[in-house]
């Protein structure tokens, strides 16, 4: 069984999360039933960006990297306080480790900038939300940001927006199992 953690910051943005949870739990169900997705953060409780509360499955203390075949971060909104759990130590120590264990780590809109932060995208390509503010944050990290939807390389996914949130998720889901089986979720799915 391949394991996804979706890494989630307060006021991280519930569609962008449900895409990473969605597309591995209908691989799970309708797919090759290889992939599962488990929720992590700071505290037990986060609240997205748009106050609904959810009961995290693990604690950033309590992961360890090895049970883990990738790692998924949705951005959020700074107003919501997602930077100030996605720049909080722990949270960039465990994006370290799992680069450093070679693991594939997919992030969607701003969730490309607590990667930016922790290091691991320093010379490489990359894209954020398709605002000057916020690919200029990412440029002050030392990543060459493109304009592109989607940028993968070094096995890390970074993406524009809210809208790529899915094809992220298909994305990582190829990777963790094959381009056939991800056909088959796509169009069971609807997409």
């Amino acid at each position: 069984m391949k394991k996804v953690l979706v890494l989630l910051a307060k006021g991280f943005e519930i569609f962008e999360a449900s895409a990473f949870l969605d597309v591995i739990g209908w691989n799970l169900v309708e797919g090759d039933n290889s992939t599962e997705a488990f929720t992590c953060g700071l505290r037990k409780e986060i609240i997205s960006s748009f106050k609904q509360k959810i009961i995290v499955d693990y604690l950033i203390d309590d992961i360890k990297v090895d049970d883990f075949d990738a790692l998924a971060i949705p951005g959020g909104f700074e107003i919501s306080g997602f930077y100030e759990d996605a720049y909080d130590n722990k949270f960039l120590d465990l994006i370290r480790a799992f680069k450093e264990s070679n693991k594939t780590i997919a992030t969607i809109c701003v969730g490309a900038l607590p990667l930016g932060k922790s290091g691991i995208l320093k010379n490489k390509k990359g894209t954020t939300y398709n605002s000057s503010v916020r690919q200029e944050s990412l440029k002050g990290f030392g990543v060459n940001v493109l304009d592109q939807q989607i940028v993968n390389e070094d096995n890390m996914i970074t993406s524009c927006g809210p809208s790529t949130a899915i094809e992220v998720a298909l994305m990582l889901l190829e990777i963790l199992t094959t381009k056939d089986n991800t056909d088959k979720v796509r169009k069971l799915m609807g997409f």
